[in-house]
């Protein structure tokens, strides 16, 4: 499967945040919305970076709640690793792993077109093999 039609499966679109904007203010939206990144983007194009709630979570134990009046672009994650529409399912769950994300926004032509949670991948994959155990019992069974 791939990351465009993991995309037409989601509902809401990506969550931008100005990179000036405080990380309570990140937070609160964060929570009030259940999600667990957000893209730092001046434009709502361009991603400048992200913030995930562990980037919040390291720097509360870091430096205590004093970040909470940090803005985002002091503790977020600069230019993101991203992934395209034509990326696959498995080429996610591989980078994914292998750099401990659990978010990566998806870019096209340097423009942010949407984004993808571990939790995206795993329902996917988890359909993926559904289906393809219905075609191989039907095939069994002479269905």
């Amino acid at each position: 499967m791939q990351v465009h039609q993991i995309l037409k499966t989601k509902s809401a679109g990506v969550v931008t945040v100005p990179p000036t904007m405080t990380v309570a203010e990140v937070s609160a939206l964060m929570s009030s919305r259940r999600i667990g990144a957000v893209v730092v983007s001046a434009d709502g194009k361009a991603a400048l970076g992200i913030l995930s709630e562990r980037d919040i979570v390291r720097e509360l134990g870091n430096h205590g709640d004093g970040c909470l009046i940090a803005k985002v672009s002091d503790i977020m994650t600069p230019n993101p690793v991203g992934c395209t529409r034509s990326d696959t399912a498995d080429q996610l769950m591989e980078v994914m792993t292998n750099r401990r994300f659990r978010h990566l926004p998806v870019i096209e032509d340097g423009v942010l077109v949407g984004m993808i949670s571990i939790g995206d991948v795993v329902k996917a994959r988890l359909s993926e093999l559904a289906m393809e155990k219905e075609a191989l019992t039907g095939m069994i069974m002479g269905n």
